[in-house]
Order: structure tokens, then C-alpha cells, then sequence
């Protein structure tokens, strides 16, 4: 048992690829180094998985088990967090460019640089989902920085530098959802917590070509079982991704068939064709048979002609439609006698320029485990692991009102984060207005806003949180949808227009009386409740008629019932002196109330024209919709008091105009 020394910080990493899994424990060496504690490895018993992706999630999660077991056995300590990587079959790239502008000039450090990356990373994924549209829900598995920039000056590391703006070039990885659900739920099932998630190009280029290489036009490619994964460097950083969902596993395909067995048999077939020059087996008959090495080589040469073809193919494209200077090989699949010649000869670049790299590329990995295997097989594993202490790309799942959901952890995902990736309603987190009411006093539009309502009742776990709280794996989040207030209700009198405290004295007698109120056309006392649309006129003045049906509104008729036609009213307020009120006497048919408005009727409906202190016949279009930039006829017809009307004529109180077009 190796004993492992005290206060380091463990990474468990597993490649869950198409025929095994490959588990690996170890910790960092300074800043450059890894050690290599534990590593083990079981293949899958079924096809469980294809072409990268998960199948049977319970026997892989049985096989993750095994593997997890093995390596806690091995170094006495139990392991409850990994790191995974996902192959990259559908991939999707994206690239952005990301700012971030500091209030003033100071020196960058670590946190400015991953909280841009992170503010990076949360771009691409808006601007991806934007870009794709698609009914399949997409996430992001890994990024890659392609340039760094000083206030705008390309630079090899921003940490430490004086910058009032600092800046990105990122490309993000996607896929859909039921690749990177699968991973997840399999690791769940053996009873491990998802600590980072990464592509497999990715973890592979972090081990197979050092920053110190990435200022030459290299490609990666990761062979595995059911796909290839490609990288790209150029000019210190990695610019591209690409997959072709082609590798080992066509070529055992291709010998099952040939030689009549299953698909296991025909992979220990093509494994021992790199050695032997001769391999007996028994095919589905159970009859002996014996295949020449060279006879599988031939039967196999197409396949592996036409995935070299592919992956030249998707490198060309990749790199700008030309071909890189060398290529690194990784991955089981690349072991294969004659892919690497072929692929020199697809890429028209010299043989000894496209090898596999196994220990070549782990000068800085120590070996621990006397049985680690530290062939090109294990350039992915140890690069997952590596990939941990680099990048924090994490899905966070929770459950959200009974329903489980994946979040992406960019390290300060909030309730309202959640929510909002559930399509909560927004106006279900905040508390609601009670219906609005819409009327008019006085020709101008009014609305009255409802009350609110209850806010949204959050729970986390249990306990009360708001929409700002944190949340991490596995939370259970409750929301109780915020409710509506009561709806708006408002009265004549609580309107601010609203004027009242006068008193109309008729044949000798004081009447307590308000300032005339209309709705709609008809006269409706202070206390009326304002409905929907209504049009709310407040008066100044009144004709004769309205008078008398105002007061018959207020219960006051006896006493008018005897006026005679001409008989005189007078009107006046209860903070005004009596005396004064009753040498302010009128004509009946020209009742008009205290204030600064003046009252004429306009084709016989009542206009109050307010904000002067004295108004000439024009005046007038200010108050009515009568527009005269947009002729209805040849001219304008206006009388004044039934005479032609001039329009710098005055205006009195209850004028009677007409306005009318004319053909």
C-alpha cells in the first residue's frame, strides 16, 4: 500500500471511454508536476458504450464501481469526488472574445483573470444558444484560452500587469445533453460526486504538447475506441476542436466479420496482430481457426485507410485548409499497425512527423505506482486529472420543485440562476401588481396600479433563502409562486382633481354641493367608484340642465323645484366670507365655480380650458381632438356665439363654440 503524504489534495480521474475505463489517483508536485498514486483499469464486459457515449448506465456505473473500489484498496482511503471527461462525439465549438474594464488602472491578479474566464465562458454559452436554436439542450464542457490582451495588446499572461481593461479570446466546447447526463448519472450510481468536467482533447493536450510546443502548428489526435478527438496549436495556444465519431472500434468491427466471431474475440484478435505473427481462435462454430498477421492487416487496410482519410481531412479543415506541421498520437486506437503512416501520407507531411507519444510527453509525471502503464493509453487519464487543478468546469445538478436539473457551476450559480434556466415565470419570483385601472379625468389618461401582491416564498433545503442564494449539488429548491394584489380601486373624490367645500345658495336657501362631476356624459356623485375606460370630467361651471340633475343626484331637489326661470344663484366656499360670496351673483344657464379654469361648449359638449388666466378662440384646439394638420375637407367653419368666429377672439365662461370642416 503506498502512503501518500499528509495535507495534498487528492485528484481521482476516470476515462470513460468506449472499451474500458481507466481510473487514476494522484497529486500535484509543486506547480509543473504530477504523481501518479493508483491507477487501474477495467474494460466493459458488454458493449455498454458506443462511439463515446453511454448506453447501459448501470453497467458502466457497475464498472466505475469496480475501478473506484480497486484504487481505494490500494491505497486505503476512501474516494468520493472525480474528474471526468467527455469524448467528443457531436461536438460543437464556439468562439468569443470577452472584456473586462476595471474602474481605474491597478495590477491584475489571479481572481481578475478567472472571473473574466468565467464571464467568457458564460458569453459562449448565451451567445451558443442563441446561434443554435435547437430543441436539444446543450452544455458547455470545456474551454480553451486562445489570447490574452493588456488594455487591448496581445500578451502571454495578464497576472501581475498594470491594466485598466483586460481581455480573451475563448472557444467553448458543447454537447448535448444526453452525453453529458449519461457521465453524470453512471458516476452517481457508483456512488462518486462529479468534481470537474472536461473534454477528453482537452485533458489529452495538457499532457501530449506543453505550452513550450504550442507556439508550433501541432495537432492532437486522441484514437480512441468509438471516436477521434483532435486539438490544434498554433502560436502558443490551442485554436481548435474536432472530432470524427470513427476510431478503434470499426476496425474490430471489420475482423468480427471477417473472421466469424464476437466482437470481443476480434478485439483480442487486433491487439495481438501488433505482436504476433500468428493468432489462433475459435470462431461463433466453435471450430479452431488460425489468421496470419498479415491477413489482418489486409482485411483491416480500407478501414484504417479511410479513418486516417477522415481525421487528415477534419485537420485540414480545422487548420485553415492546409495541413499542420506534425501530429501527435494518442489513445489506444492509434496503436494500430500502419495508421500513422497512413495519416503522414493523407496530410502529405514526411512519416517521422506524425507519432504516437506515450512516455515521450510525461517527463514531468511521477510514477508512483510501480504498475501505472505509461503508454499513449494513458495520456488522456492523467491529463483529466491534471485538467482539475487548470479549469473548474463543473454541473451542478439540483432539484427545483420536484424536478432535477443540470446548472453550469461558474462558481456563484444563485436560486434566480436556477429559475430562470426552468423557465420559472418572472413575474412568479416577484410579488404582483392587482389589476390596473385605465380612465381619464379631464381628457387626460390616468391609470391607477393594482396593489402588491405576496413575494415568491424560497426555500432551500428546507430553510429560507432568497433569489441571491448560493446553491451546490444536490440542493432541493422550493419555490411558491408570488401572488397578485388587490385590484385597483379608486373613487371620484380620492382623485386630486377633485375639488370640494363649496355651496350654492338657490332662492335664499344653502346648499352644501361639490364642483360638478361627470362620467361618461352623466353627472355621478363624489363617492362613485371609478370602472374601467370611464371619462371622468370635473367642471368648473354647468348649464341649467346640468344643475338641476346634479342636485337631483344629491337628494336636494325641493330645493329647486319652485326656481323660476330667471331666478339668480350664487355660489361660494366655506373658507370665503359669506358677504363676499353674495355679491358674486349669475344667471342660472352661466353657473361658474371658483378657480382659474374657464368652461365653453364646443359643438354642445362641455370643454374646460385651464393653465391661463385668459383664452382667445384658438385657444381651443388645445382641448379638443381636431387636428388641423390633417384636412377633412377644404376649410375650417368656426362660430363664435353663432356668429363667424376670428381666432384671436376672448372667450368667456359657457361660450358656446362650432368647429366643423366644410367641403
Amino acid at each position: 500500500m503506498i502512503t501518500m503524504p499528509e495535507n495534498e489534495q487528492y485528484v481521482f480521474g476516470l476515462d470513460i471511454g468506449t472499451r474500458s475505463i481507466v481510473g487514476t489517483v494522484g497529486y500535484r508536485i509543486d506547480i509543473d508536476k504530477f504523481a501518479v498514486v493508483s491507477q487501474h483499469v477495467r474494460e466493459h464486459e458488454t458493449r455498454a458504450m458506443l462511439d463515446g457515449q453511454i448506453h447501459d448506465i448501470k453497467r458502466v456505473a457497475g464498472t466505475i464501481k469496480q475501478v473506484k473500489e480497486e484504487c481505494e484498496k490500494s491505497l486505503g482511503i476512501e474516494l468520493k469526488q472525480v474528474c471526468i471527461a467527455a469524448a467528443g462525439r457531436v461536438l460543437r465549438t464556439l468562439d468569443t472574445h470577452i472584456d473586462m474594464v476595471f474602474e481605474e488602472e491597478r495590477e491584475t491578479k489571479d481572481e481578475d483573470v478567472a472571473n473574466l474566464l468565467s464571464l467568457g465562458v458564460e458569453k459562449a454559452y448565451r451567445e451558443f444558444n442563441e446561434k443554435e436554436n435547437s430543441d436539444i439542450k446543450f452544455y458547455c464542457v470545456g474551454y480553451s484560452v486562445v489570447k490574452y490582451y493588456l488594455n487591448r495588446n496581445p500578451i502571454g499572461n495578464l497576472v501581475g500587469h498594470k491594466a485598466h481593461q483586460i481581455s480573451a479570446d475563448i472557444i467553448a466546447t458543447f454537447l448535448p445533453d444526453d452525453v453529458v447526463d449519461g457521465l453524470y448519472r453512471s458516476v452517481e450510481l457508483a456512488g462518486l460526486e462529479v468534481a470537474n468536467l472536461t473534454l477528453e482533447p482537452i485533458a489529452a493536450i495538457s499532457v501530449a504538447i506543453p505550452e513550450k510546443y504550442r507556439m508550433l502548428n501541432i495537432a492532437l489526435v486522441d484514437v480512441g475506441a468509438g471516436t477521434s478527438d483532435i486539438s490544434i496549436t498554433k502560436d502558443g495556444s490551442i485554436v481548435a476542436y474536432g472530432m470524427i465519431p470513427m476510431a478503434g472500434d470499426a476496425i474490430t468491427d471489420v475482423i468480427a466479420k471477417h473472421c466469424l466471431v464476437d466482437f470481443d474475440m476480434a478485439e483480442k484478435i487486433k491487439r495481438a496482430s501488433d505482436t504476433d505473427d500468428s493468432i489462433e481462435y475459435e470462431d461463433i462454430m466453435g471450430l479452431p481457426q488460425t489468421i496470419s498477421r498479415q491477413e489482418v492487416l489486409d482485411v483491416i487496410k480500407d478501414t484504417v485507410e479511410e479513418e486516417a482519410r477522415l481525421v487528415a481531412d477534419e485537420i485540414k479543415r480545422l487548420n485553415g485548409d492546409k495541413p499542420v506541421s506534425a501530429v501527435f498520437v494518442v489513445g489506444g486506437g492509434g496503436i494500430i499497425t500502419g495508421y500513422t503512416e497512413k495519416l503522414s501520407k493523407e496530410l502529405n507531411i514526411v512519416k517521422e512527423r506524425v507519432a504516437l507519444r506515450g512516455k515521450e510527453v510525461m517527463g514531468n509525471i511521477e510514477f508512483l505506482d510501480e504498475n501505472a502503464d505509461r503508454s499513449s493509453l494513458m495520456v488522456t487519464p492523467i491529463g483529466i486529472c491534471l485538467n482539475y487543478f487548470e479549469h473548474s468546469n463543473n454541473l451542478v445538478y439540483v432539484n427545483f420543485n420536484g424536478k432535477r436539473m443540470k446548472m453550469y457551476d461558474n462558481g456563484h450559480v444563485s436560486v434566480v440562476d436556477v429559475a430562470m434556466q426552468a423557465k420559472f415565470p418572472n413575474d412568479g419570483l416577484f410579488p404582483k401588481r392587482g389589476k390596473a385601472l385605465t380612465y381619464s379625468v379631464n381628457g387626460k389618461s390616468k391609470i391607477a396600479k393594482g396593489e402588491l401582491g405576496e413575494a415568491a416564498v424560497i426555500t432551500v433545503n428546507g430553510k429560507p433563502a432568497d433569489l441571491t442564494a448560493l446553491v451546490k449539488m444536490n440542493d432541493k429548491i422550493v419555490i411558491k409562486e408570488s401572488t397578485a394584489g388587490v385590484r385597483a380601486r379608486i373613487r371620484v373624490d380620492n382623485l386630486p382633481e377633485f375639488k370640494e367645500g363649496l355651496n350654492l345658495k338657490v332662492n335664499g336657501k344653502t346648499i352644501n354641493l361639490t364642483h360638478p362631476v361627470f362620467c361618461n356624459g352623466r353627472p355621478v356623485t363624489p363617492d362613485y367608484e371609478i370602472k374601467e375606460d370611464d371619462r371622468i370630467e370635473i367642471h368648473d361651471a354647468c348649464t341649467e340642465d346640468q344643475l338641476l340633475e346634479m342636485l337631483d343626484k344629491e337628494n336636494v331637489s325641493d330645493s329647486y323645484d319652485d326656481l323660476p326661470e330667471d331666478e339668480e344663484v350664487s355660489l361660494y366656499s366655506d373658507t370665503e366670507e359669506k358677504e363676499e360670496a353674495s355679491k358674486e351673483k349669475q344667471p342660472v344657464n352661466r353657473v361658474k365655480f371658483d378657480g382659474s379654469s374657464l368652461t365653453v361648449f364646443v359643438n354642445d359638449a362641455p370643454v374646460v380650458l385651464s393653465g391661463k388666466d385668459d383664452y382667445v378662440f384658438v385657444d381651443v384646439f388645445d382641448f379638443i381632438d381636431f387636428d388641423l394638420s390633417k384636412p377633412q375637407g377644404k376649410s375650417v367653419v368656426t362660430i363664435h356665439n353663432g356668429k363667424p368666429a376670428q381666432y384671436m377672439d376672448p372667450l368667456n365662461e359657457g361660450d358656446r363654440l362650432e368647429i366643423c370642416w366644410k367641403d
